[in-house]
This record gives structure tokens, C-alpha cells and sequence, in this order.
């Protein structure tokens, strides 16, 4: 259940990687290199110090090459290029030079620039070629070479091959691909599309190399985050729900990923999606079956170590739904609302030393009688932290994103969905 990669991603078995020290987390604001045309927004330091070598073969999927550069760039990465002979017919390098900031490695050169150490190897697309080269130890390129050392060293590699369906068809494709899982590396299929596999966009390649490097980190857990919001049924057709779009809890999801944890997200109904595929995702837009389903994630065997309650979760729901729809026309409708069970309360006894974050949302209150609501909940249910939030503040009618509340610190105003990211993943890591 707990893979680090989505369902299309075929990973390794073997012995545990060296770790891979802390790196720290940097202000979040663009970064310019030669020129503020070459200029990207940073999203995260997920890539933070990290030294990143892309190689580009000659399919026709090398011309997104320059988005894929550019949103490595915004989670911190440290990019390093090597292209094919066939690739620099495709795109060419100087628009690969504009989105890296630096000159590709085109050919043979004396510096080998190629056996300088990487914190991960990345090679999108990958031609089946450049697949067959790499398994049989052909050292015919400056990219098979650096892919040699890279396996040797080993160090994280990812392949994210496009071709037409009846290469992909090819039992040899299989077997080379599996060959690369053996020996330590990843492999990222895209969808089947016009009779191709192409590759998937940048955003979930990039995401999906962020969780293989920092999956070497220490610390890193197995995370529920429950997002969304809960609806109870009125009758066939209508319900009563509460307000949530599900945004926040996607956003620390998706970092939760990037930053190596194993993350399962149970999401209510939402108005919003990820930005990327997440390896498990489970719907339950009811109140009671959100609840059934946490419930029997706290007792499975791989239970998790963290959980993150995002969720908007109805305190009150229906007494007696109808079952069928009823009539419209009648000047009133009474419904029997009764208290809902919360979701902290029957999860605690399940949770033992878990690290545990919650939300607690007011209005009409002080900050100090804010603070003080998130301070009981704190207390009642031992939780590692609180985000305490006016419903001003979620409506983005401040300036500000709410307080992080927690036993060890006063409280702490959080900016954006980045800063509250980055305090709850610190605060799991302990």
C-alpha cells in the first residue's frame, strides 16, 4: 500500500540506500540567473542543493524539454544537461542552454563532465535504445557513460521512455524495463495516447524525482492527509455539506510526496484537483464513510505514522435521510440534525505516538481566543500542532494564512500554503 511512487512508476527491490543528509528549507521567491528572462518561481526546495544531470535522447518528446529544465529549477534543482546526437536534431541546444541556465553536454569533451557525481539521474525521454544501451553497458555517449557511473555510484536513476505502442508492445521493452528495476532504477510510464506512450507532463515527473531522492532522507513516514469536505444525505438527491475545496490539503499532500513520505490522502468532495497524480488517493465524500475508512487505515498493517486532518468534517449530519426524493412545493421542510462522531476522537485510541496535526477553524473571535481553542484541542487530543484559522483568513480576506500552534513554540503566523507545507513536514520529521 505504501509505495513512494504512483501506480505507474516501477520501482526496485533492494537493500536500503545511504541516507541523505538535511538539507535546508530556502525562501520561497524566484530565481534569476543570467537574465530575469530565464527567471522561475520557486514552488518548493524539495531539490534544494541538489545536483540534477537530465539527459535528453532523440524522441520527438525532447522538445518539452524546456518545461521539464525550468520546473526542476523551481523546486531547487541544480541542473546539469546531456544531449543525444539525435536529440540536438529535435530541439535545439541553445534553447536547452536558456532553460538550464548552462551549456548542455553535446559531445566528447576532455573536461568529462559526465563522471562528476549527482545527487540523481534523470533521462526523459528515454528512447528504448538509450534503455538497451544502458542495460548492456554500452559506453557509446557522454549520457551512457554518465548513466554507468551514476549505477555504480548508486545513485537515484529515473527513465521516462516514450515510443509508438508496438515498440512498447515489443516483450523486449518489458524485459529491459524490468532489467532497469532489478538493478536499482525507476521507470515512469506515461498514458497510452494516438497510438504512442508519451511521457507524462513536467509537473509529475518532477514531483515523482523529488520523492525518489528524498525517499533516501531520514525520517521520512507514512502520512494520511484527509482533505475536502463531508456531505450527508437529505434525500436521494439532496444534501447538506459544508465549505472546502479541498486546495489546502492537496497542496500539503503534494509536498508531503515531494519531500519522500509515503502519503495516502483521503479526500471528501472537492472543487479542486492535484497538480499530479498521487500514489493513493481514496473517495469517501459521506461523513461515515470517511470515518470507516480511516478507521481501517489506523488498523492496517501498515498503518500510518502521521496524520495530517484537513478535512472540513461535518459536525452535524442528518438524523433520518428519506430515501427516496421528496416532493418539492411544501412552504417548509424540518430535517433532525444529530451530532456527528469526530474524526480526532475516535482515532486517538488507534494512533499511539503517532505525529498528529489538526485544524481548527473560528470566526468572530480574538486571536487570543483563537490560540486559546487551539491550544485545548492540542491539549485533548495530544496532537503535535495545530493550524488555527479565522474564516477571514480562508477566505483570503487577510494577508495572512492562519497560526501554526504547537506545545514547544508561541504561535506562528503562516504566510501561504508553501510556509504551512513546510511547517507541518517539519514538524513529522521531528
Amino acid at each position: 500500500m505504501w509505495s513512494h511512487m504512483p501506480a505507474c512508476v516501477a520501482t526496485p527491490s533492494m537493500s536500503p540506500a545511504p541516507t541523505v543528509p538535511k538539507r535546508e528549507t530556502v525562501a520561497r521567491k524566484p530565481v534569476t540567473m543570467d537574465s530575469e528572462d530565464r527567471a522561475v518561481e520557486r514552488r518548493s526546495g524539495a531539490l534544494t542543493g541538489c545536483k540534477v544531470l537530465l539527459g535528453i535522447c532523440g524522441g520527438i518528446a525532447a522538445v518539452d524539454s524546456v518545461r521539464l529544465l525550468r520546473e526542476l529549477r523551481r523546486h531547487g534543482a541544480d541542473a546539469t544537461v546531456i544531449m543525444s546526437y539525435s536529440a540536438q536534431r529535435v530541439i535545439s541546444p541553445l534553447a536547452v542552454e536558456w532553460a538550464a541556465g548552462v551549456k548542455p553536454v553535446t559531445e566528447w569533451g576532455a573536461e568529462m563532465a559526465q563522471l562528476e557525481p549527482h545527487d540523481a539521474v534523470l533521462v526523459s525521454p528515454a528512447t528504448r535504445r538509450c534503455l538497451a544501451a544502458h542495460v548492456h553497458g554500452v559506453l557509446d555517449t557522454p549520457l551512457q557513460m554518465a548513466l554507468s557511473a551514476a549505477r555504480g555510484r548508486r545513485d537515484p536513476i529515473m527513465f521516462v521512455p516514450s515510443m509508438h505502442s508496438d515498440l512498447f508492445d515489443d516483450p523486449v521493452t518489458d524485459d529491459l524495463c524490468q532489467a532497469l528495476v532489478a538493478e536499482g532504477a525507476s521507470v515512469i510510464w506515461g498514458e497510452r495516447e494516438e497510438g504512442r506512450y508519451k511521457t507524462p507532463d513536467a509537473v509529475q515527473i518532477v514531483a515523482d524525482l523529488c520523492h525518489l531522492v528524498n525517499s533516501r532522507r531520514p525520517e521520512r513516514r507514512r502520512v494520511a492527509v484527509t482533505l475536502g469536505r463531508n456531505r450527508s444525505r437529505v434525500d436521494a438527491v439532496r444534501w447538506i455539506t459544508n465549505s472546502s475545496s479541498g486546495r489546502t490539503g492537496w497542496a500539503i499532500a503534494e509536498h508531503l510526496y515531494r519531500m519522500g513520505h509515503s502519503v495516502h490522502a483521503v479526500a471528501g468532495e472537492v472543487t479542486s484537483q492535484p497538480a499530479f497524480e498521487l500514489p493513493f488517493v481514496t473517495s469517501a465524500d459521506d461523513a461515515d464513510d470517511m470515518l470507516g475508512a480511516l478507521l481501517d487505515l489506523a488498523s492496517s498493517d501498515d498503518a500510518p505514522t502521521a496524520w495530517v486532518h484537513a478535512a472540513a468534517v461535518l459536525d452535524y449530519v442528518v438524523a433520518e435521510p428519506a430515501t427516496e426524493k421528496v416532493a418539492s412545493g411544501a412552504e417548509q421542510w424540518g430535517l433532525g440534525l444529530v451530532r456527528s462522531t469526530k474524526h480526532l476522537d475516535a482515532l486517538t485510541p488507534l494512533c499511539g505516538d503517532c505525529c498528529r496535526i489538526a485544524f481548527k477553524l473560528e470566526s468572530g473571535v480574538s486571536d487570543a481566543q483563537l490560540i486559546e481553542s487551539a491550544r485545548s484541542l492540542l491539549q485533548k487530543h495530544e496532537l503535535d500542532g495545530v493550524v488555527a484559522n479565522h474564516l477571514e483568513e480562508v477566505s483570503g480576506h487577510t494577508g495572512r494564512r492562519g497560526l501554526w500552534v504547537s506545545d514547544d513554540a508561541e504561535p506562528m503566523p503562516i504566510s501561504n500554503l508553501g510556509e504551512l507545507a513546510e511547517l507541518i513536514d517539519a514538524a513529522i520529521c521531528g
